[in-house]
This record gives C-alpha cells, structure tokens and sequence, in this order.
C-alpha cells in the first residue's frame, strides 16, 4: 500500500486518466477531488458497504487519537481551589452564576465525603 503526505494544491494520478488532488483541510477533515473516466465507478466506502459490499482488506482503522489533558498538580489545584472561593464571595449575578456553571462543567468538584 502506497501512503502519500500532500499539502493542499498537490494531487496524485492513478492509470494516467484519474487525478486526485488535495483540495483543502478543514479541522480533522480532508476534502479531495477526483477527475476520473465517466466509466470508472468512485464510491465511498460507507456506501459500498451499506449497498453490500465488502471492506477491502488494505483498509485500517486509524488509530485513536489521544485526548489532551491538562496536566495536573499542587499549584494548579489551588489556583482552582482559589477561584472557587473568590466566586463564592462574590454577588449572586447571572455572569457568576454562569462562571460557576462553566468552571463545574470543566473541572467537576468531587462528591463531598459526608462524615457519618
């Protein structure tokens, strides 16, 4: 299987009648465009798989992506701690109440452990 890197603009031929160029790149998506024969079927692999056909056996599945994340320690766990506390002094408004929302959705405070 040939593997090809291109920038946008570049593009590849396959039997001297298809060309399939780089057109551009959108967030994690790649938008190509192919010029082949009338006579040359192009589909899309969900297609042809929903219309019962089989994947080809040099298709991958790509590998996940990691998930970044912030890393994690003492000082940054105060910083939060402090934000916390400096909302809690604050007044009541909508923008805090929205701030609060917005820091619980991002960093979820921990179930309080009850003393029993």
């Amino acid at each position: 299987m040939l593997c090809i890197s291109m920038k946008p603009g570049e593009y590849f031929t396959v039997g001297g009648s298809t060309v399939i160029q780089l057109d551009r790149l959108t967030g994690d998506r790649v938008h190509l465009t192919v010029n082949a024969p009338r006579e040359v079927p192009i589909l899309r692999g969900a297609v042809l798989e929903r219309n019962g056909g089989e994947r080809p056996a040099c298709v991958f599945t790509p590998p996940a992506r990691p998930v970044r994340q912030l890393p994690w320690n003492g000082e940054k766990r105060a910083a939060l701690a402090d934000l916390r506390r400096m909302l809690e002094g604050m007044e009541g408004t909508p923008e805090v109440r929205v701030l609060r929302e917005k820091l619980d959705l991002i960093f979820p405070q921990p179930p309080e452990s009850g003393g029993e």
